[in-house]
């Protein structure tokens, strides 16, 4: 099971800076993981869901990443989020 928590969070690592280095044209939002607190920005122009399905929508639409990046930090301070 830590494995697979290393891995998604890896993964989770990766496709941000993907989206970092992507222009921002699309909404983003986070997501919440269940079971392990790890919220994560999700770009809405990405035409699949997250895989898988244990997560939970957790903020409003941003426009940019940077502002999803905001919302994520004001989470992890409330203790809301984790990572």
């Amino acid at each position: 099971m830590l494995r697979l928590t290393a891995l998604a969070a890896t993964a989770g690592i990766a496709f941000t800076a993907l989206v970092a280095a992507s222009p921002a044209e699309a909404a983003f939002h986070l997501i919440r993981w269940e079971g392990t607190g790890v919220c994560q920005v999700w770009d809405q122009s990405i035409p699949t869901k997250p895989i898988p399905s244990n997560y939970k929508t957790v903020s409003k639409p941003v426009p940019t990443f940077v502002a999803a990046l905001a919302v994520k930090d004001g989470m992890l301070k409330k203790g809301t989020c984790k990572l």
